[in-house]
């Protein structure tokens, strides 16, 4: 099947400039414009994400698919799932993607056995390394979905049943072989229902521990194949259990720092996410700066009226500005990118909506990028952060974060001082971000 076949496009889509209505051209986002030292391309490092641009069926807790799409038809589920690899690197190419991102079973179709689910996988992936021979896009990384089958239920790596956790181990092991055969940049551990329904069957300690295990040994054969990239763990507070172990930054970097995984294991997150656990995706960036976990995005939003995982094109200028304001501050990704963890509407049953959807949330970010880009050269944030906490610069004072001083020092200069409050500023700080974006 063909782009002209499907999406009834020829041509990749173009940058036309700020002047355009065409929904199907760049206004903002120029692949070689010139960014912070880096091209646009190089800056934002956009991925498509395979499961909810070519598996997702436009269904809802409430109703069935919407979506009528070929390859979901009946048929020789193979045979499907090279008609979908089709497809998707049309769609790779009319937007001139350089990555993309696959779960196992996204990509494949699962047999009655896993050795068979192996098989099948590897087929596609064989395609996928024939295809990227002549084509632009690159492998941002690869995951294995350990939460749709009956068999996780209870979890995976932390199931109470060994066979469960041996069966993922096996799963997650082929989709690392996938992920590091097509020299994918990273690989993602998204823990699906790796929490708790309820705490009258769980016991949270030993399944914390196997979860640690589980990533430790994932760890090891990362460095016994020679993959270079990072693992990347994508937090998030809830759905479908009602609590994850991966609840957030924070928590993530807590269960890290316990089992020994800080130096190999990063973080994906995704604003949707950061909304379910009550902070802001900038709270949550900040953070996995702050500890060193830094990795990857996923390129999303959430409605901020429901409180389930909408995973809606992101459009917020204003919010994605803070994103990478903080992620140009320091030096931008290294391994990770944008991933479209995104679905189209179920309403929006046209081709070409996929398409859209791609090139109006690509220009979203490059606008906010351009935005951060400018805050950033006129310190627009960094110098009044800076006068907020330069106190805190003098020798003294440095003394004091430096293990130099004792309680009792500095308890005896506090006596002398009579510390007066100064204003946060925060509603000017809002109008200058208002002024970039």
């Amino acid at each position: 099947m063909s782009a002209n076949s499907f999406f009834g496009l020829a041509e990749p889509v173009r940058f036309a400039g700020e002047g355009s209505h065409d929904p199907l051209a760049f206004r903002y986002y120029d692949p070689k414009r010139q960014v912070m030292g880096r091209t646009m391309e190089e800056q934002l490092r956009f991925a498509v994400c395979y499961w909810h641009s070519f598996t997702w069926p436009g269904g809802d807790p409430f109703g069935g698919a919407t979506f009528n799409r070929p390859w979901m038809a009946s048929g020789d589920p193979l045979a499907r799932a090279r008609e979908k690899a089709e497809v998707a690197f049309d769609l790779f190419h009319l937007l001139d993607a350089p990555f993309f991102t696959f779960h196992d079973a996204d990509v494949a179709p699962e047999a009655d056995t896993l050795q068979g689910s192996i098989d099948n996988l590897k087929s596609i992936t064989d395609l996928f390394a024939q295809k990227m021979e002549s084509a632009k896009v690159r492998l941002l990384w690869g995951t294995a979905n350990l939460f749709s089958h009956r068999r996780y239920m209870a979890g995976a790596a932390t199931n109470p049943d060994p066979d469960v956790f041996a069966y993922a181990c096996g799963q997650v092991k082929a989709a690392m072989d996938a992920t590091h055969a097509l020299n994918g940049e990273n690989y993602v551990c998204w823990g699906g229902r790796e929490g708790y329904e309820t705490l009258l069957n769980t016991d949270m300690k030993r399944e914390l521990d196997q979860l640690g295990r589980f990533l430790s040994m994932l760890v090891d054969y990362k460095h016994k194949i020679g993959f270079q990239g990072p693992i990347l763990i994508e937090p998030k507070p809830k759905e479908p259990t009602k609590h994850q172990y991966d609840y957030d930054t924070a928590t993530v970097f807590g269960f890290l720092q316990k089992y020994d995984l800080v130096d190999d294991v990063k973080l994906n997150l995704e604003q949707n996410h950061a909304i379910l656990a009550g902070h802001s995706f900038d709270h949550e960036v900040k953070l996995a700066y702050a500890s060193g976990l830094f990795g990857s995005l996923d390129i999303n939003r959430g409605d901020d009226l429901l409180g389930w995982d909408t995973d809606q094109f992101a459009m917020n200028v204003s919010e994605m500005t803070l994103v990478f304001h903080e992620m140009l501050k320091h030096g931008g990704f290294t391994t990770g990118g944008l991933n479209f963890d995104a679905k189209i509407r179920r309403q929006s049953i046209d081709p070409q909506d996929l398409v859209i959807a791609h090139v109006a949330s690509m220009d979203a970010c490059a606008r906010a990028l351009l935005a951060a880009e400018r805050m950033l050269a006129d310190g627009a944030l960094e110098k009044p952060l800076e006068a907020r906490y330069a106190g805190w610069d003098s020798a003294e004072n440095q003394a004091i974060l430096k293990g130099e001083r004792t309680l009792e020092q500095v308890a005896e200069r506090g006596r002398s001082l009579d510390p007066q409050p100064r204003s946060g500023g925060q509603e000017r700080l809002e109008a200058v971000l208002n002024r970039y974006v």
